[in-house]
Formats: C-alpha cells, sequence, structure tokens
C-alpha cells in the first residue's frame, strides 16, 4: 500500500498535477514511504513502541 501511494504521488508530481511547495512535501513524503516498504521497517514504531507482529 505504502509504495503505491507513492507511485501516484510521484506520477501527480510527473504530470504537474501537483506543484510548488506541496509537491516538494509530498515527494519527501513518498521518499519516505518509499524507504519504509523497502527496508520494511519504521522507526516510528520502534519510538513508539508500537509492534505489528502477531
Amino acid at each position: 500500500m505504502r509504495i503505491l501511494v507513492a507511485i501516484t504521488i510521484a506520477l501527480l508530481y510527473y504530470f504537474n498535477v501537483i506543484e510548488g511547495t506541496l509537491a516538494y512535501v509530498l515527494i519527501g513524503l513518498a521518499i519516505v514511504l518509499l524507504l519504509i516498504a523497502l527496508l520494511i521497517f519504521c522507526p516510528l514504531y520502534k519510538a513508539s513502541r508500537i509492534s505489528t507482529k502477531k
């Protein structure tokens, strides 16, 4: 799901649907989401002691 959101944001930027500051913020978010999805690790979960393991 995170990868799909990141790709969607990248495509919106590529096709100039989003511009300016909003585009940079969303691209930053997309990069974070993509890294979390690829690394399978979210530092916020560890900091807040949330576990998604069953």
